[in-house]
């Protein structure tokens, strides 16, 4: 089975077209970088979809990428209950990364995808210095996730197939 692998990219914060954030949907920066938390939140998010490139990461690993001064990570959360979240990565060029992204199995089908990545775009935009945002995600994701991405402006630039 192939598997299609779409990047897409934006160029500029007047190309978002956000949508808005629920007031039931609280999303925080984690200012203070726990890699073991981040390594809950990949497994947390990413189980449904067998994301799988980190799980046999080391502390070592985590630490090196979580701990980074240009990786930051904001949680969705709901009813005190996480509901997503989302990993920015930025390189010297001023390029962001929107590293992970995605809902909690439980909070599927609530309205919170749009939302979430909306503020996941204006936080990469509000990063001084920020030249563009991309993502990528793939045929294996979310069924919605890339009309989601489509939907908030971001342009598709690159499709890849894996066999």
């Amino acid at each position: 089975m192939s598997t299609l692998t779409y990047y897409l990219e934006m160029h500029s914060p007047e190309q978002l077209r956000p949508k808005p954030l629920p007031a039931e949907l609280h999303i925080v920066e984690c200012r203070i970088k726990q890699f073991q938390f981040n390594r809950f939140l990949y497994q947390l998010v990413g189980e449904p979809w067998a994301w799988t490139d980190k799980l046999n990461w080391s502390d070592a690993q985590w630490r090196a990428l979580v701990e980074q001064a240009n990786h930051r990570t904001w949680v969705a959360y709901h009813q005190g209950a996480i509901a997503g979240y989302y990993e920015l990565l930025r390189d010297a060029e001023g390029a962001v990364e929107i590293l992970y992204f995605g809902l909690a199995e439980a909070f599927f089908g609530q309205g919170f995808g749009g939302p979430l990545l909306s503020h996941a775009l204006q936080a990469a935009w509000l990063w001084p210095d920020t030249t563009r945002v991309w993502v990528h995600t793939c045929s294996l994701d979310h069924p919605s996730a890339l009309a989601n991405y489509r939907a908030r402006g971001l342009q598709l630039y690159r499709e890849d197939v894996t066999l």
